[in-house]
């Protein structure tokens, strides 16, 4: 097998992406590193803002999708479409997700569930759909955005803590089941990002608190997650599956 140059692994020319909370933060950082190396993107967000940030990135025919991922029957009407007007799905990043902070004792059954909804069951069905089209033309990269949750425990994080663990599972399974198949699927795990929703999160002493804990004393930047993926995405990561890139400054290593 021929290794291919360091541009031929990063040009993504020809190459149909999703990338679902694609609106903003992560996502459309994600989404614009994707089309800058010429891939074709799709984005799925319930912000309705999705159809403009699809419009941004470089590049044209982006897609703007504005989707519930809870809503199974929307969601496999849109990968359908997907499917049927770009011939094919290459690259998958399930980005999407949401945080419900509480006390584990009085944490409700209604945020437990609905984090585990967006952060685990979307993601799986979404990943489920789009695998099928993958698995018939025997080739995709699927990455899905854990946490640095995933790997340690985080004060009044308990459903977002269980859920980040579980996508990290879910990923090596899809990469057993699937390696063999021409799909890699690997995750990437950040610790805080300075999106507009991270600050709001971390303002404050709180935020302070965390930065002395990360060795390298800052939150991540959304390219920096963005880089993470485009490498998993590219033919210079093709060795690497079922894999979870930690981006967190180094604190998990303590």
């Amino acid at each position: 097998m021929q290794t291919p140059s360091f541009d031929e692994a990063f040009d993504l020319t020809g190459q149909i992406a999703i990338v679902t909370g694609g609106a903003s933060g992560i996502g459309l950082a994600i989404a614009t590193a994707l089309a800058g190396r010429g891939a074709t993107l799709t984005l799925i967000d319930k912000a309705a803002s999705v159809q403009n940030a699809a419009t941004s990135l470089p590049g044209h025919d982006h897609l703007g999708c504005a989707v519930d991922l809870l809503d199974d029957a929307a969601t496999t009407r849109s990968v359908a479409e997907i499917a049927a007007r770009f011939g094919r799905i290459d690259i998958l990043v399930n980005n999407a997700g949401v945080v419900r902070l509480a006390p584990a004792e009085t944490l409700s059954a209604a945020d437990w569930d609905l984090t585990l909804a967006v952060n685990l069951r979307a993601p799986f069905m979404l990943s489920q759909q789009v695998g099928r089209h993958m698995l018939q033309a025997n080739y995709g990269r699927i990455i899905n955005i854990a946490s640095q949750a995933a790997l340690v425990a985080l004060d009044q994080h308990v459903a977002y803590c269980a859920s980040k663990a579980a996508i990290v599972g879910m990923t090596k399974t899809l990469a057993l089941e699937w390696g063999s198949r021409g799909i890699n699927t690997n995750a990437i795990s950040p610790t805080v990002v300075d999106t507009e929703l991270g600050r709001a999160a971390w303002a404050g002493e709180k935020g302070l608190a965390v930065r002395r804990k990360i060795p390298n004393g800052r939150f991540a930047q959304p390219e920096e997650i963005a880089h993470a993926a485009l490498f998993l995405a590219s033919g210079a990561a093709a060795m690497i599956n079922g894999e979870n890139l930690v981006v967190d400054g180094g604190y998990t290593i303590q």
